[in-house]
């Protein structure tokens, strides 16, 4: 058995991480030394498979994650042990409780009796030197009288006039005493999320959106994470009072047990100080305490979330080579037009009137088929912002119309255009497009939206994007952490076309940051799109770590090494050469496309032959034939393509058991909402996502699925559908 006194805190925090994640203590090893020598959770999961044991990058950033809690652990419990021993505390029961913390609340326990205090009502007692009286009194001693023993402390000069006086200080000794015990805050912090029931009421005389929480309660350990957020919203806006009803009777019986012995008089007054200690100390910082954890771990689920909802949204397959058509309505300024090519360059832009009754939809008919009619227009993106709808009414005469000319081209998609004014108004947006105003910036950007989602939304900020909840109610720093991390595993999954990305894509991939990503679009300003990968290297400040975590992500199409144009590391072109060879291709087959029996050649040598002849892992032996069958290949190929529309629906079309096909726009705790044409989304609520239980809606849909659904019932004043995925019998 090792010597605890042997181990080092790199040592137990690295058993504490294997223990977490479940992992053989060698593996996690070689994943925490990769992290340590600054390789980036893209370049590690994709590129580092053999020492990894293949674990893909979620569970990366879960060990990350937890290897940060870990070590932030240990230095504060380091913190803690030369603070107690700067106070000369030797107590071994201290020590060990120390030792043996497995969180950061429990360290705080073992270190509050220490912690330096405010002046409190126990500190005041003891400057009256009512300590010694709080002892004799704490060993309970039947045969003792506390009031005798009182009597013995009065002092009018140190503010003690009587024995009452004399018994009440040393009482507020016990109760912060009992009160800094970690054993006992342990016990009642469980009775607390056992027992616990947190109740809210209505604060003002007023009808809110709150009004479900005007008379609730409901058991702290049942409460879901988005009610947890929406009351503590309620609360913060004033509408209503929360609170947390811990079972008192339990709690001090729990207290009389641990610290009260017998029925004497000096039971009785330790009894008092328990009791004391509950209701001023112990009773509210639970409940502060439990509060904070109830919305840490709501806010955690929020953000999983999000982050799961915005993958989704990013990973959206492109509408790939369409001459696009985008759309920002507007009102009283018109709409914004702007058409883009396939590659996503702005081909013309221009301004609709086509939304208000005073307008000249003649002109505006002619302007906007022109449009189309001109450049070949076989898509069109509209924003679902203000006049979305009448926009929509309108592109679909106009679509109408061409198709009785015999011009049957285009279909539209609604668009979510959360974030697009944010972009619009950024350094980013006028650095792209100093020539537009910010309108017409937001156009293209509804454009490109569709045309490449990940592209384009990657240069807002992903909290601007509108598919999470209550996202306004979570720290904006974790939320942050979570969701940059989602971008950046979308973005190197996909890969990006080094040539044409935009500074806002490149500070994505993996080992470049916002300065590199301006230094390479500049470098190719001045020489010429990238012909090679190998050319990054003279790309300023770009050194030799950088080209290693970037290289394998970056996508040279057209280039002189056909490699360049896939997810295959630099690191890894002479292994692929060799298993080239030995099945008997080249790489000018794999340029032609013409290497099908590839698989089936590994097959007949071996994989693990092959491996150990090219150098290289298996899994990096599989990773090597995949990409060289498909090179280039976008991941986001393989899903549904998005659905386009060429008519419209009003509320007042849907009628209860009516089939519509709709796109999932928005997955939350209760339910999912879909666009299914009609401007306004309609809810799935969870009970209604399929015929068996469901814990959570992401069990069954995600952002961007295109399902059937079935109108349950329709709200039109205030504006709600209710719609069902099982269909009705």
């Amino acid at each position: 058995m090792d010597d605890p006194k042997m181990i080092t805190p790199e040592e137990t925090i690295l058993r504490a991480l294997s223990a977490h994640m479940k992992l053989p203590p060698t593996q996690t090893d070689a994943v925490v030394k990769l992290i340590d020598e600054g390789n980036t959770i893209p370049f590690i999961a994709r590129y580092r498979k053999e020492q990894t044991g293949a674990l893909d990058d979620q569970q990366l950033r879960e060990l990350s994650e937890k290897l940060a809690y870990l070590r932030n652990l240990e230095k504060r419990r380091a913190e803690i042990g030369e603070a107690l021993a700067a106070q000369n505390v030797t107590d071994e029961a201290v020590l060990a409780s120390l030792a043996a913390a497995a969180t950061l609340a429990e360290l705080e326990d073992v270190y509050r009796p220490y912690r330096p205090k405010r002046r409190t009502r126990a500190t005041i007692a003891k400057e009256r030197g009512l300590e010694p009286l709080a002892d004799r009194l704490w060993l309970q001693v039947p045969a003792d009288d506390p009031e005798t023993l009182a009597d013995a402390y009065i002092d009018a000069e140190k503010g003690v006039n009587d024995t009452a006086e004399a018994l009440a200080g040393a009482r507020d000794i016990l109760a912060e005493r009992i009160s800094d015990d970690a054993e006992a805050r342990g016990a009642l912090r469980r009775l607390a999320w056992r027992e616990g029931v947190l109740t809210s009421k209505q604060a003002k005389e007023e009808d809110s959106v709150y009004r479900l929480y005007y008379a609730f309660s409901e058991p702290v350990s049942r409460l879901p994470g988005h009610r947890i957020l929406a009351i503590n919203r309620g609360e913060r806006e004033e509408f209503l009072k929360v609170s947390v009803d811990i079972p008192q009777e339990s709690a001090l019986r729990a207290l009389h047990l641990a610290f009260v012995t017998g029925e004497s008089p000096m039971s009785v007054q330790v009894r008092m100080a328990a009791d004391d200690g509950w209701d001023r100390l112990i009773a509210p910082s639970l409940e502060r305490e439990l509060r904070a954890t109830l919305t840490e771990r709501a806010s955690e689920g929020a953000i999983r979330v999000f982050a799961a909802n915005l993958q989704q949204l990013l990973m959206q397959p492109p509408v790939k080579g369409r001459v696009t058509l985008g759309v920002d309505p507007g009102f009283r300024t018109g709409c914004k037009l702007a058409v883009i090519d396939g590659n996503g360059k702005v081909l013309e832009t221009g301004v609709g009137y086509f939304t208000l009754e005073h307008h000249n939809i003649g002109q505006a008919e002619k302007q906007v088929s022109g449009l189309i009619r001109k450049h070949n227009v076989t898509a069109i993106a509209i924003g679902n912002g203000t006049a979305s709808r009448e926009s929509e009414r309108f592109i679909v005469n106009i679509l109408g119309s061409l198709r009785d000319q015999g011009y049957d081209c285009a279909a539209y998609m609604i668009v979510n255009e959360a974030g697009a004014s944010v972009y619009s108004a950024s350094k980013v947006a006028a650095d792209e497009f100093p020539q537009f105003d910010v309108t017409l910036r937001s156009a293209v950007s509804i454009a490109r939206r569709m045309l490449d989602p990940l592209a384009e939304l990657v240069k807002i900020e992903p909290r601007s994007i509108g598919v999470g909840q209550y996202q306004h109610d979570i720290p904006v720093a974790q939320l942050d952490e979570a969701l940059d991390g989602v971008v950046e595993r979308c973005v190197n999954l996909v890969g990006v076309e080094a040539a044409t990305a935009s500074a806002a894509l490149l500070k994505r991939v993996a080992g470049i940051g916002p300065a590199l990503a301006q230094n390479i679009v500049a470098y190719q300003l001045e020489n010429g799109p990238l012909q090679s990968r190998a050319q990054l290297k003279k790309v300023p400040k770009l050194g030799p770590k950088a080209f290693e975590q970037c290289a394998g992500f970056l996508r040279i199409t057209g280039g002189k090494q056909v490699l360049d144009a896939t997810g295959v590391h630099p690191e890894s072109y002479a292994a692929a050469q060799a298993l080239l060879e030995a099945c008997d291709y080249s790489l000018a087959d794999v340029r032609a496309g013409a290497i099908g029996e590839l698989p089936d050649r590994v097959s007949a040598q071996g994989e693990s032959t092959l491996a150990q002849r090219c150098g290289v892992g298996i899994p990096t032996l599989r990773d090597i034939v995949r990409e060289l069958l498909k090179p280039g290949r976008d991941p986001r190929d393989e899903l549904p393509p998005p659905l386009l529309r060429t008519d419209v629906l009003d509320m007042e079309d849907l009628q209860p058991g009516m089939k519509l096909a709709g796109t999932i726009r928005n997955v939350i705790d209760f339910g999912a909402f879909v666009d299914i044409g009609v401007h306004q989304d309609g809810l799935v609520h969870i009970s209604r996502l399929c015929d068996r239980f469901v814990r959570h809606p992401s069990e069954i849909v995600k952002v961007g699925d295109v399902v059937d659904v079935w109108v349950v019932e329709v709200d039109v004043a205030k504006k709600r559908i209710a719609l069902t995925m099982v269909e009705p019998k």
